[in-house]
């Protein structure tokens, strides 16, 4: 009998060619999930799969300046969630759904904000869609909190508001 339980192969790395597929399978995967009564089912059906994976692929092989990066969550060899950052700004973090409370999330969290203060920010931002409550009480777990600043995006379909979350580094 072991004394050691068997752990799982999970990683975070920063995203190479070819992880664009995954990236835009993780997010329309986790929208679907997350956002469906929020976005509606019209706004998530409008979304154009090729042009997300294109974006993401561009992104991930040329990003548009310095501070930019796309980080992945592995478990194993497979890509099961990502984060993109910016200069200060954590601009998106997703999961798959089958694989969310496994950490993964809080692993890219801690890796973004590793990459933000590599390039000498002093504060992390990042947007919250309205009825988000799994990631509200996510990133308030993490220290991150409102701070009174909404933006509304217009999807042409609907309007959608998101409040934005900040902490300093």
């Amino acid at each position: 009998m072991s004394l050691f339980s068997p752990t799982a192969d999970v990683s975070v790395r920063p995203a190479v060619p070819g992880d664009e597929d995954a990236v835009a399978r993780i997010q329309l995967s986790a929208w679907a999930a997350t956002h469906a009564e929020v976005l509606t089912e019209d706004v998530l059906e409008k979304l154009d799969a090729e042009r997300i994976r294109a974006q993401w692929r561009d992104a991930i092989t040329a990003p548009p300046g310095p501070g930019f990066a796309v980080l992945v969550a592995c478990a194993g060899p497979t890509v099961v969630g990502f984060c993109a950052v910016a200069p200060g700004q954590l601009v998106s973090l997703e999961v798959l759904p089958e694989h969310r409370r496994g950490g993964h999330g809080s692993r890219l969290l801690m890796a973004g904000v590793d990459r933000l203060r590599s390039d000498g920010a002093e504060e992390v931002v990042t947007w919250v869609l309205d009825g988000d409550t799994g990631r509200e009480q996510f990133l308030a777990g993490a220290g991150l909190g409102p701070d009174g600043r909404t933006r509304v995006l217009a999807t042409g379909v609907k309007d959608v508001r998101e409040a934005r979350w900040s902490a300093a580094l």
